[in-house]
């Protein structure tokens, strides 16, 4: 399993979707932001303006997930580190940041075939592996990484699943939606630091 490079990074999920409170599998379907998605993004979006506040420069540029619920949560963020500290950061789209293809399973309950999906390899048909996962999310991250500087990330739950692989940690656990994440490694693995929202 490929591993994420030993550098910081900053990574936010989108905001809520009527697919994600409806427990559905979303993957590549494109669902939009429903108004607390909205919400939620605003307010990531001021909580990381905040740490711009005194000079501070947390991370120096945004990728995002070309799908509009992540591309419109990292304009969210883009716009009010603008508008609230006077930063303009660099913004661009990197495909590799989608979220999973999850083939004939987008649009269904988050059932039983997940698990088995993650853990044993299991195929979705139409889908993508988790390994397959895993190989793209985090060669993109690493390709930023190597660039130099802190990037922030804004794409998907379990695109995270995949960067949580890549950095040895638990797997299969749920990234709530518009919580920035400051992950740092150590000497003893990699630590998620989340900032209050305010």
């Amino acid at each position: 399993m490929s591993q994420i490079a030993p550098k910081p990074y900053w990574y936010l999920r989108h905001g809520e979707t009527d697919w994600n409170r409806q427990g559905l599998a979303q993957g590549r379907t494109d669902i939009p932001l429903n108004e607390t998605g909205l919400t939620q993004a605003a307010r990531a979006g001021n909580t990381l303006a905040e740490l711009f506040q005194n000079g501070q420069r947390p991370f120096d540029r945004i990728i995002s997930s070309p799908l509009s619920r992540a591309f419109v949560t990292a304009t969210h963020t883009r716009d009010a580190i603008r508008d609230l500290a006077g930063v303009a950061l660099p913004f661009r789209v990197d495909e590799d940041l989608a979220e999973v293809c999850f083939g004939v399973q987008e649009g269904t309950l988050m059932g039983d075939w997940y698990e088995p999906w993650i853990e044993q390899g299991h195929l979705l048909e139409g889908g993508e592996s988790f390994h397959t996962l895993t190989q793209r999310a985090v060669t993109a991250i690493n390709r930023e990484l190597e660039a130099g500087g802190t990037p922030l990330f804004v794409a998907h739950g379990a695109l995270f699943r995949g960067l949580r692989a890549g950095m040895a940690l638990p797997v299969n656990v749920r990234l709530p939606n518009a919580v920035p994440m400051y992950l740092e490694p150590g000497e003893n693995g990699w630590t998620i630091h989340t900032p209050p929202l305010i």
